[in-house]
């Protein structure tokens, strides 16, 4: 079989990429919400016509929230796999990557009340 070019490599990636994707946003309830939350601020950046740097902030933040979230669906899903009974152990390490997620979305929060309160007050 003839080995594949980087370009065909590349285009198979990305369809992998997209198909986790939407598997997240079809499955996960957690990355459900994001996505919502994610389209309400984005529909709240065109009502308040927010500057470009407040848009790359307030992308970025969504971006990374989503991006840490689907991380830590991934922690959980093998850390079930490989133990799924309660284990103590197990439990740390889906509770550091759930506090991952935490402190995300805290900063992303933090970010949406700088950008958006001047704008409603």
């Amino acid at each position: 079989m003839p080995k594949e070019s980087f370009l065909q490599n590349r285009i198979k990636s990305v369809g992998y990429a997209l198909k986790g994707m939407f598997l997240l946003l079809r499955t996960e309830s957690s990355i459900q919400i994001q996505f919502v939350i994610g389209l309400v601020m984005t529909a709240a950046g065109f009502y308040f016509e927010i500057s470009n740097a407040e848009w790359i902030f307030q992308l970025f933040a969504i971006g990374l929230v989503m991006g840490i979230e689907a991380l830590n669906t991934a922690i959980e899903k093998v850390c079930d796999y490989i133990q799924p009974n309660h284990d103590p152990k197990i439990g740390l390490i889906k509770d550091i990557s759930a506090g991952a997620v935490m402190i995300v979305s805290v900063i992303a929060s933090i970010i949406g009340l700088i950008i958006y309160i001047p704008k409603i007050f």
